[in-house]
């Protein structure tokens, strides 16, 4: 399956004509330097892409690496992994998504699960990152799966970590008193948390914790 859509991202009132495809090793330079972008330190830099890793995203499952691309420069990625998921199984990133290599792609699996998104900083207010999450909701629909589903970083989370329980950060996130730049960004694009998972990443701003967020496929009874 190729995925390819060109349409029109507004920056502003102003159209900008995007496109959201596989991406393929031709891409792997440009990917490299969204990840840098988009990440910068006190993120651990060893977490971002190489060559080996994207090389076994587009052979292992071309279908879940797509890019977007703003007048011929990558703006954005998403890189997913199918695996079987099984409600209240626990997990680290690193288990999930083999150290980010996906060996453990199942393509006999029931769920879609995000490996990473991110989108340069110079591109963050043209709605590309829910775009590309719109896409993998396509996916999962064309490929039959019952959900997409990954880990959300609560970078929000050290601000309130001496009163609060990741627990309860979380329902007040959902519950509109706080606002999380990416649990909230999450459910604007249409995903439900349903778990909290410790240990999920090194990342001292979410205190290694991290919100399951999930989508379901909704032509699925389960």
């Amino acid at each position: 399956m190729t995925y390819y859509q060109e349409y029109f991202a507004f920056q502003g009132e102003k159209p900008v004509k995007a496109i959201v495809r596989n991406y393929t090793e031709q891409d792997f330079d440009g990917l490299i330097n969204v990840q840098k972008a988009a990440f910068p330190p006190p993120f651990p830099q060893e977490l971002l892409w190489d060559k080996n890793q994207l090389d076994h995203h587009v052979k292992l499952f071309p279908e879940g690496a797509l890019c977007i691309e703003i007048n011929g420069e990558i703006a954005g990625s998403i890189t997913t992994l199918i695996v079987q998921y099984e409600t209240g199984n626990t997990h680290s990133w690193e288990e999930i998504t083999d150290n980010g290599f996906i060996r453990t792609h199942d393509p006999n699996g029931n769920t879609l699960y995000v490996v990473d998104i991110c989108v340069k900083p110079a591109f963050r207010k043209l709605g590309l990152a829910k775009k590309m999450v719109q896409a993998m909701y396509e996916t999962v629909v064309h490929l039959n799966l019952d959900r997409l589903l990954g880990g959300g970083r609560m970078p929000g989370y050290y601000k309130y970590a001496n009163k609060l329980t990741p627990e309860q950060y979380i329902q007040k996130v959902t519950e509109g008193e706080i606002s999380d730049p990416v649990i909230t960004f999450l459910m604007r694009a249409g995903r439900v948390p349903v778990d909290v998972m410790q240990d999920y990443l090194e990342d001292a701003e979410s205190k290694n914790y991290a919100a399951l967020m999930e989508w379901k496929n909704p032509f699925k009874n389960s």
